[in-house]
């Protein structure tokens, strides 16, 4: 995997993925080595970011690393009118590697195009978050043992939810069965459900969360993004949607973990965070070993 992009999940094969997840065990075990200290990592964050971005440079710490870059536009030369190809070129001159969030789709791809640095995508606006789904499927197989065949019941912004988008892709490998909970406003595109479909999977859509609750392996819950939303009034219909509590739980599989990519909002309780189910901070804190994989990988230290 050396030198190569990370823009889509799909870049990398089901094999390469699996990969990933078997390096960052290793990291989990030793978190601290010298890996990077010749190495300069660029972070471009267009769009506001706690855990990718803290994750990325706990991770390029921890390695050794230096990090250079920005967590706001406004305080580089994009301010002054810099195009997006001009930032990347001129960065990928003073780094190795560029981590990018931008809130334009199809950004990040347009980066790996004319950078000469490998670029991971941090997420694209609406489009792909690659490094959260392979910390997603490296907390799912931790807790589950397995990839395989379970039953994923995503709930909340499956429309917007770029997360929910590289999972589900992703997950199509393992041969999981997809339960999709949201508003009507906010079903899960097209073109995702398409690729279940391409995969003969099967997915199953619901309004009220209480219908599949009971039957989950894993329960991703999303926040309704209000920065997605041209209309607050929009935003202000579907904002509470699903709303996750303690005693919601009572009766849901022993196995059942409860993922969030946060930040939440109220979409759970915080009566939830102190039943074993919750596994979110965990999921957070497993950010830091899948990108120290990857790193490590793209640049060619291991």
């Amino acid at each position: 995997m050396k030198n190569r992009n990370l823009v889509s999940i799909n870049d990398f094969t089901k094999e390469e993925q699996l990969q990933v997840l078997k390096l960052a065990e290793e990291f989990e075990k030793n978190p601290t080595q010298s890996l990077l200290e010749k190495y300069v990592i660029a972070t471009l964050f267009f769009e506001p970011s706690t855990r990718t971005r803290l994750s990325f440079e706990s991770a390029v710490s921890r390695l050794g690393g230096k990090i250079v870059g920005f967590t706001d536009s406004a305080s580089s030369s994009v301010k002054k009118g810099e195009s997006l190809k001009d930032t990347i070129k001129t960065v990928a001159n003073y780094s190795d590697l560029i981590v990018m969030r931008h809130p334009m789709e199809g950004s990040a791809r347009w980066a790996s195009e004319v950078s000469n640095v490998p670029i991971i995508n941090a997420g694209d606006g609406a489009n792909q978050h690659p490094t959260q789904t392979l910390l997603d499927m490296y907390t799912i197989k931790q807790t589950q043992g397995t990839l395989d065949n379970l039953n994923i019941v995503f709930v909340g912004d499956l429309k917007y939810g770029r997360t929910v988008h590289s999972l589900t892709i992703a997950l199509c490998n393992f041969n999981c069965t997809f339960h999709l909970v949201s508003p009507p406003e906010l079903k899960l595109p097209s073109s995702v459900k398409i690729h279940i479909k391409d995969k003969n999977l099967k997915y199953y859509q619901y309004t009220d969360l209480n219908e599949i609750i009971n039957d989950a392996d894993i329960l991703y819950m999303t926040r309704i993004q209000r920065e997605r939303f041209s209309d607050p009034i929009e935003y202000e219909k579907v904002k509470n949607s699903y709303i996750l509590k303690n005693d919601m739980l009572d009766n849901t599989r022993d196995n059942l973990k409860i993922l969030h990519p946060l930040p939440r909002v109220n979409e759970i309780n915080e009566d939830v965070d102190d039943n074993h189910k919750a596994h979110y901070f965990q999921q957070a804190l497993n950010g830091v070993y899948v990108r120290e994989a990857l790193l490590a990988l793209i640049l060619g230290v291991k």
